[in-house]
């Protein structure tokens, strides 16, 4: 008897098209064998998985997925709408999904009694989510809060020095340690209002619910979200930031792209203000090879339910859909 140590996405399957998406993208599977070959199968499985932190998988070329091929048809959005396509967004969630894996390895393991294979994996992700909670707080405005805080002692420092070079007389010294002052006021300035930012963010569009772009029209569903622009000056420069209305200090979301729609962008980092969310819910298929394990399906009003990792990792509360008592009346009406 075999029991198939499926990654995480399979536990959130929902439907024929995800399981050929999963297909399509070869996501790795293992066998753990009951019998005399169960140890070795699970040392084997262990070793299999090497320890992989998030740079080391940004810089794994083959973590970018190419999803046009899979399906005909759509794609008819033109060149635009690549602007705001984001490695860095799809490394973000192939990291998330690599965090799944190993988790739901380890509990594969405990359920088979085997603590030791338990012990490795868990060590393994811990030591990923490690590296995943010091680039979330950097990109998350926790180090910039710490860095200004820095930046203020760093002041008092150059102050009491310029102090004394004035008491000397060395007044070259004093405009260089000066110009010094207004350098790291203006950096210490920025990084306030990026952790205020993050602090205070407002969103308007929550995990899991289908939104469409005002400009280039494809359809999506919003599966990360930050407080302001977290790009490369590079990226901004590419996606014309600098012409939006609100700029890149604006909430930005990751949204999966529905591959009949637009089957060549697969996933996109949008700014608030070239959303919208539809008038009336938005029931009709959507296919993406992401949703398998990000969501657990659709509830009541087309929405995406997003898994609880998910929800933890953007610290956003279980949305519920609102009670329609029409619904109710018309079934018993037509009952």
């Amino acid at each position: 008897m075999s029991v198939t140590t499926i990654t995480a996405s399979t536990n959130s399957s929902i439907g024929g098209s995800a399981n050929a998406s999963r297909r399509h993208l070869r996501l790795k599977r293992s066998h753990l064998i009951f019998g005399t070959e169960k140890r070795f199968l699970l040392h084997q499985c262990v070793q299999s998985i090497p320890f992989m932190s998030p740079s080391d998988i940004s810089r794994r070329q083959h973590t970018r997925v190419e999803a046009g091929w899979l399906f005909k048809g759509g794609g008819n959005q033109g060149s635009d709408a690549s602007s705001e396509r984001s490695d860095s967004t799809n490394e973000d969630i192939l990291i998330f999904f690599y965090q799944l894996d190993l988790a739901t390895r380890v509990q594969y393991a405990l359920n088979l009694e085997e603590y030791d294979i338990a012990k490795q994996l868990r060590n393994k992700l811990n030591e990923v989510e490690t590296e995943v909670i010091k680039q979330q707080e950097t990109k998350r405005g926790l180090s910039s809060k710490s860095e200004a805080q820095d930046k203020g002692i760093s002041i008092l420092r150059l102050r009491a020095d310029l102090q004394n070079a004035i008491e000397n007389e060395n007044y070259a010294l004093a405009a260089e340690i000066r110009d010094q002052i207004s350098k790291v006021e203006a950096d210490s300035l920025a990084a306030s209002i990026k952790a205020q930012a993050f602090q205070k963010a407002q969103f308007e569009f929550r995990l899991g619910q289908k939104v469409r772009h005002k400009k280039f029209g494809y359809r999506a569903v919003v599966c990360g979200m930050d407080p302001v622009c977290c790009e490369t000056s590079s990226w901004m420069e590419s996606a014309h930031v600098d012409q939006l209305t609100r700029g890149p200090d604006q909430p930005y979301y990751q949204v999966l792209v529905d591959v009949h729609e637009d089957p060549n962008l697969l996933v996109a980092y949008v700014p608030e203000e070239n959303l919208l969310a539809p008038e009336e819910p938005d029931k009709a298929r959507f296919d993406h090879p992401y949703t398998s394990f990000l969501f657990y399906g659709m509830d009541s009003a087309g929405d995406f339910i997003p898994v609880k990792q998910l929800r933890e990792k953007y610290n956003r509360p279980r949305h519920e859909v609102p009670y329609d008592g029409q619904d109710e009346r018309r079934g018993d009406d037509d009952a």
